[in-house]
């Protein structure tokens, strides 16, 4: 709270900790509380945004030098504040080794009879596992590549897709929705699905003619684990898969030549909700050649040592990605992507979060990890390696923070937290936002997929509630409409080099949502019961043995 809420507070005769939302029916703050939450500073985490999207850190793209100097920024920060390192052995970062793959030129597609063509026909993603890899197999059309059963829906039902190249829309499944329909139709999600029924190949037809095919010129990045083999890829997610890449909707009807059903019946099934699955009277030849640079990056991991004599040994992770997009193509004269918004304010923000902990002298009862990740902006690749190979016990993680991009430019007078309806996190982002008097909101922009689309997704597929506290639409002439505002900033200046320092920033919004994240944070590490999916909900049965 600002020196003028607590002078008024004493002039009232109240105690600091008495302070709560006018209305709500919480109880007050503890004292110590109330006193660490005023220890988050608008200048200090101005001053945190301003060094890390400073052009001398050239956009902070990971193996660079720039990025190299975050790590040391944001390491150092946290050693004044007395947070312990948990890195690797004993350090304040655990590496993460990136491999950067290309394809060569040359890869082909062919069938009997028939060639196709490179960059119009087809593309192809770079092997990261092998430079050389040819594979010549039957093709089945595996409809959208879905294969849930607990939801009434199979795409692979009495399909044979065993050592078969599986061909699958990127159209949407109009008849799914939620949770279910985020998963099912992730990448990562269909190209598992496809090498668990045996595929070794999968290519992904776009879903319009208009619809360009993905360019990977810049490559596709991975992770390497410790014994060089791939640990982490948004595109390979098993040997067995030889070749994955992407087909134009005219190479899709090629493809149909001769099967059973054509694409018009097919897609009008699709449309409906039923498989239209089968296989088709075409054997392809697919080769392509990949080259690599690997790098070393890394994400820096801090923690503070809990209180409790047994809850000590469990950790709430507060978590923001530390890279951006570094050098780039030019937009209106400017090449250096700064990053000011996307993430170094989301860094900002665990920076005074962790000051907020530090100044508690009695800590909570759990453990608290600060993790500034690596890779987000190449496919969520730091936070999924830590996620999986966590630098404390996987089981001893009980929830994640996340903090990406919130958006500061107007007050922030409301709160979105995506993701929280999925666990109990729910109840302990609603008893944090009532103390600081801000109202929750439904997301305004689900068609965004905006909850598997940052870090803390990584933490959910490893079973771990997560929760990444966006802003409301709450605005303070009454027009609430802030997502609407939003949605032009983000227009003119998301992933541009246009998001520096000099843009439009609301530094006091960013504290009271370092505040509010605290909060959570806090009292998540302070309940005797770790936090648990709700009964019955998707994420919870898929990932954390839920029923």
């Amino acid at each position: 709270m600002t020196f003028r809420m607590k002078s008024l507070a004493l002039a009232l005769g109240l105690g600091v900790c008495a302070l709560a939302h006018p209305g709500s029916a919480q109880a007050p703050l503890p004292r110590s509380v109330a006193k660490a939450l005023d220890k988050v500073s608008a200048a200090d985490y101005k001053a945190h945004v301003t060094y890390l999207a400073d052009d001398k850190l050239r956009g902070r793209q990971p193996g660079t030098p720039g990025y190299q100097l975050a790590v040391d920024y944001v390491t150092g920060q946290l050693k004044k504040l007395g947070v312990q390192p948990a890195g690797d052995h004993q350090t304040y970062v655990q590496k993460v080794r990136l491999r950067r793959a290309f394809t060569e030129p040359g890869g082909t597609l062919s069938s009997s009879g028939a060639a196709y063509r490179a960059g119009a026909d087809f593309m192809f993603y770079p092997n990261p596992q092998q430079p050389a890899a040819e594979v010549t197999a039957p093709v089945v059309f595996a409809g959208f590549g879905i294969s849930a059963p607990e939801l009434g829906y199979d795409d692979y039902a009495g399909l044979d897709a065993q050592g078969k190249i599986v061909v699958v829309t990127r159209t949407e499944p109009r008849h799914l929705a939620g949770n279910e329909k985020l998963y099912a139709t992730d990448l990562l999600t269909i190209l598992q699905t496809a090498a668990r029924h045996g595929a070794v190949g999968v290519l992904l037809a776009v879903s319009k003619p208009t619809t360009k095919l993905p360019n990977v010129g810049k490559g596709a990045v991975s992770v390497l684990g410790p014994e060089g083999q791939v640990a982490v890829s948004r595109t390979y997610t098993s040997r067995q898969i030889q070749v994955v890449g992407s087909v134009s909707t005219a190479t899709l009807q090629r493809f149909f030549a001769g099967a059973a059903t054509d694409t018009t019946r097919t897609f009008a099934a699709l449309r409906t909700g039923k498989p239209a699955s089968q296989p088709l009277a075409v054997t392809l030849t697919a080769s392509v050649r990949s080259r690599y640079q690997d790098v070393d990056s890394y994400n820096v991991v801090g923690k503070i040592v809990g209180s409790g004599a047994r809850l000590r040994d469990e950790y709430v992770v507060h978590s923001a990605h530390l890279d951006h997009l570094g050098i780039g193509a030019a937009v209106r004269g400017d090449s250096l992507y700064n990053g000011a918004h996307d993430n170094a304010t989301g860094v900002a923000s665990v920076l005074e979060i962790a000051k907020a902990y530090a100044s508690l002298r009695q800590k909570p009862k759990r453990s608290v990890l600060f993790v500034l990740l690596t890779g987000e902006e190449l496919g969520l690749l730091g936070s999924a390696y830590f996620a999986r190979y966590p630098t404390v016990p996987k089981a001893s993680i009980v929830a994640d923070i996340n903090t990406d991009m919130p958006t500061i430019i107007a007050p922030l007078l409301s709160v979105v937290p995506l993701g929280a309806e999925n666990s109990s996190l729910e109840a302990e982002v609603a008893k944090a936002a009532a103390q600081l008097g801000l109202p929750v909101e439904a997301d305004p922009e689900p068609i965004q997929n905006r909850f598997i689309r940052s870090d803390q997704y990584s933490f959910v597929v490893q079973g771990i509630p997560a929760v990444h506290v966006k802003y409301g639409n709450k605005t303070a002439d009454g027009t609430n409409n802030l997502s609407e505002q939003v949605q032009k900033w983000r227009d003119v200046t998301y992933h541009q080099p246009q998001d520096d320092i000099n843009g439009t920033f609301d530094f006091e919004a960013g504290r009271k949502y370092a505040q509010l994240n605290f909060l959570i944070g806090y009292q998540v590490a302070q309940n005797l019961q770790r936090p648990t999916w709700k009964p019955g909900n998707f994420f919870g049965k898929r990932f954390g043995g839920g029923q």
